[in-house]
């Protein structure tokens, strides 16, 4: 007899997709990593993934080393509401690699949709770098 399981047949390729957020959208981790499980991606979401930054036990630098070697392996970054400082790193990276930078906000908690670069937020630390944004 033979191991046998259904999850055996399931192989199709799906794109790892980076989820950039800034934190202060730490509680919507979860609704971000479904709607990316949705649209049949595969989410590496830096907060399900380090827990907000190991609770900050961890030097900052090797989380941010840590996220930017999932945005290196990733297929894909996806940019969930405005841009901070970080995410803005996070971009400039999945640019220069040549990977599709794609943008959204969120309404009502739950409603994620997909926006074009000129409607992008921006956090204030970050707004003279709207030029930078990738219009992939």
């Amino acid at each position: 007899m033979s191991f046998s399981h259904e999850a055996l047949n399931l192989t199709s390729d799906k794109n790892l997709v980076y989820t950039a957020m800034s934190k202060h959208l730490f509680y919507y981790r979860l609704h971000i990593s479904k709607y990316v499980i949705e649209q049949h991606g595969v989410p590496l979401n830096p907060f399900m993934i380090f827990d907000y930054f190991l609770l900050d036990t961890v030097d900052r630098n090797l989380v941010r080393e840590g996220n930017n070697n999932l945005v290196k392996r990733a297929d894909e970054c996806w940019v969930f509401g405005p841009i901070s400082n970080g995410v803005l790193a996070e971009i400039k990276i999945a640019a220069s690699l040549n990977k599709p930078v794609k943008y959204y906000k969120i309404e009502k908690s739950q409603n994620i949709i997909s926006i074009p670069v000129e409607e992008v937020e921006m956090e204030d630390e970050v707004k003279e770098f709207r030029s930078e944004l990738p219009t992939s």
